[in-house]
């Protein structure tokens, strides 16, 4: 099996490398980046894989050139980002040469364009797999581990931790080496502005983002989280067939929601563009610094939320029941302690190592939640951490209570 990890030399497509540098069904790993530099600096320090390595210069603006190189894989890991620019390009130009793809995809709005492409890739013998990562991805597979005992579903929310609870600050994620903003500092700025996809009684609505949800959960956790533009309601709308309502969630202290929020009003009114927006998330202002700490009493705090978790409701044998899916004591260190990139791109690899063993591979674009068996990638992030013999990577907790106190 011939891999070709597009952006492979940046942060998350490098971890995604490291894990699969080492799996067996696969012969070649190509790692293609814009930085030449950077992609053999990568190759050279995994000069002892199993797997063979090479690298290409590509540049997913040159469409021959993106092409030629996915003609000469068998499929292709796509971290290259934002993927409201670039990635229905790369999955089109994937579907032309027949070549499987996997992505991190973050932006609800290319997940729209891109499982509008699913006919296609079905005639093209294409299997397409949509954000997974950790979320998307992680909290997809957390979302259909809670609802799939329930008989009907009726609200779904996934969470992720920013900052609360013990999460490492990514701010060195957010700047790339060339001093510019990162693809994700850039993609936060767009899914914390404008409006954003949610689902309300069952049908797709367009929302302000930043809203505060209290939630008291199974365990008597509970506190607030805020709402923020990701994947994970417009595929799991589909997926659960939820007939209430699906956000995505950020665990997030009371003074970052009240910074975000007050770059979310200047990129609103047209003060700020995303770059530049990104730029002062990871360099924040004195004045903007200050004027945020004065407003973040208003917001409330995350309370003893889980940092990384989805719940379901809905009915089981005739009875409401609401279900918290949650990781498990050593996953969820994994999730709270890892930086971004690592947290993204090692279960990007696993969602490979599922396709290229042939357990997963169905032609058409696909979510997580729809064709990435979850206990055996749980079974799989567990042995890559060193914990194989635990007996379960999530915890489920069960409760007749509705999750959600107001929002």
């Amino acid at each position: 099996m011939r891999v070709l990890a597009l952006g492979g030399a940046g942060a998350m497509g490098a971890a995604a490398v490291r894990v699969a540098a080492d799996f067996p069904d696969v012969d070649e790993i190509v790692i293609a980046d814009r930085d030449i530099g950077a992609a053999r600096a990568l190759a050279a320090d995994l000069s002892d894989a199993t797997v063979r390595l090479r690298v290409a210069q590509v540049d997913v603006t040159d469409s021959d050139g993106l092409r030629a190189a996915l003609e000469e894989a068998d499929v292709v890991l796509n971290t290259v980002g934002p993927y409201y620019e670039f990635g229905i390009t790369v999955l089109r130009a994937a579907i032309a040469t027949g070549t499987d793809y996997l992505d991190i995809c973050d932006d609800w709005e290319p997940t729209l364009d891109m499982l509008a492409l699913d006919a296609e890739a079905r005639a093209a013998g294409v299997c397409a797999i949509v954000g997974m990562g950790a979320s998307p991805g992680v909290s997809n597979l957390l979302a259909w581990s809670a609802a799939r005992d329930l008989d009907s579903v009726r609200d779904v929310y996934t969470a992720w931790p920013v900052d609360a609870a013990g999460a490492d600050d990514d701010r060195a994620q957010l700047i790339g080496p060339d001093g510019r903003p990162s693809a994700a500092a850039v993609h936060w700025m767009q899914q914390i502005s404008g409006t954003i996809a949610t689902v309300g009684d069952g049908r797709l609505v367009r929302q302000r983002p930043l809203r505060p949800v209290r939630m008291l959960l199974p365990g008597d956790r509970r506190g607030t989280a805020y709402t923020v533009g990701h994947p994970e309601p417009v595929t799991l709308h589909r997926s659960l067939e939820i007939t209430g309502d699906a956000v995505n969630l950020m665990v997030i202290k009371s003074a970052t929601v009240a910074y975000l929020d007050d770059l979310r009003r200047d990129i609103d009114a047209g003060a700020l563009s995303n770059q530049r927006a990104a730029a002062l998330l990871a360099e924040p202002g004195a004045w903007r610094g200050i004027r945020s700490l004065l407003a973040a009493p208003l917001f409330r705090s995350p309370g003893t939320l889980p940092p990384f978790f989805a719940v379901a409701t809905g009915t089981r044998a005739g009875r409401p029941e609401t279900v918290l899916a949650r990781l498990s004591g050593g996953l969820e260190s994994f999730a709270i302690s890892t930086d971004m990139a690592t947290a993204t791109g090692i279960p990007l690899a696993l969602g490979l190592s599922q396709l290229v063993a042939g357990r997963v591979r169905r032609p058409g674009v696909h979510p997580p939640e729809t064709i990435i068996d979850p206990d055996r990638f749980f079974a799989g992030l567990l042995a890559h951490l060193g914990a194989a013999d635990a007996e379960s990577g999530i915890v489920l907790e069960r409760s007749p209570l509705a999750p959600v106190t107001d929002r």
